[in-house]
């Protein structure tokens, strides 16, 4: 079986002279460089975005500035620009690498350059540092990703939030490589109660004679795609529960996808080895992919 993962993507050769946006500058991806005091490089102290740009709109912009900013607050990190400066960064970079349509971004900031090695937030005093790298990117998954069920979880809010999109991410990139050990594509994650919860990457949703179940979200990234499904659900007239299920639930289900701003809806095959219905894309994940694509078209 072939390597896959959810953010795979069409190779594209325009993608070796992009130009990258660093604190005000474009440059090319050559140069796009950061100190190896920054925070984010040395503690993973930051947080971040992912945009997609569909004919020539970046699909539920307010959403993902909304969750940036909750989110800077949150770590108590000041960004160094307003919104309406953070979404012309975004544009000036899109406008520079004449992006139209097809077009993945990842917008990072973080605390900024140390003056010595060390954890403490006050180490960081010359401001933030942000990045945007920005890719022609058109999603190609070969086949529906595979899952393996890990020890590792998404924790508690006193631990690290789920709700942070945090430069931390080595909790997840464990129990990704814990599922790619079983011979599994990604990782299916269960919550501190042991309820099907997330994987490492997106997002999880089962269906089940009709109803699409996803996880209570007490414990899983607030994720965009994922509210606009549920909100597509209840405006279309397809049952929707957001509660507690088991991997018991889950291995009966008739199918199962994922959620993320890259893949939007991208089909699950087999989980631990068993089949999830008939291991292809199934109607109701079908349904809500073209639900989905309305939706952007008139957002």
């Amino acid at each position: 079986m072939t390597d896959v993962t959810t953010h795979q993507a069409e190779e594209d050769a325009r993608n070796d002279t992009i130009l990258i946006y660093i604190d005000g500058r474009i440059v090319p991806k050559r140069e796009a460089t950061v100190s190896v005091y920054d925070s984010g490089f040395m503690l993973g102290d930051g947080v971040w975005e992912g945009l997609r740009l569909y004919d020539g709109k970046w699909a539920f912009l307010d959403d993902h500035m909304d969750r940036l900013f909750e989110a800077a607050k949150a770590i108590d990190l000041d960004i160094g620009l307003d919104r309406a400066g953070v979404i012309k960064a975004l544009e000036d970079t899109r406008a520079a690498n004449g992006m139209t349509t097809d077009a993945h971004a990842r917008l990072m900031v973080t605390r900024g350059v140390k003056v010595r090695p060390f954890q403490h937030p006050s180490l960081s005093q010359s401001g933030p540092t942000m990045v945007i790298i920005m890719e022609h990117s058109k999603p190609r998954i070969p086949r529906p990703i595979t899952l393996a069920t890990v020890p590792h979880q998404r924790g508690l809010p006193m631990t690290q939030d789920p709700k942070l999109n945090s430069h931390s991410k080595l909790n997840c990139i464990l129990a990704c490589i814990a599922a790619v050990k079983a011979g599994a594509d990604e990782a299916l994650m269960l919550d501190v109660h042991g309820f099907v919860n997330t994987t490492n990457a997106c997002n999880f949703f089962i269906v089940k004679r009709g109803e699409v179940w996803t996880s209570t979200g007490d414990y899983c990234m607030n994720g965009i795609t994922r509210a606009k499904v549920i909100d597509l659900c209840r405006a279309n007239g397809i049952p929707v529960h957001e509660r507690n299920y088991s991997l018991v639930d889950t291995y009966s289900a008739d199918e199962a996808f994922l959620t993320g701003t890259f893949g939007a809806q991208t089909p699950v095959s087999h989980i631990d080895g068993r089949q999830i219905g008939t291991g292809d894309l199934g109607p109701v994940t079908a349904r809500l992919r073209e639900l989905y694509k309305e939706l952007v078209s008139r957002s």
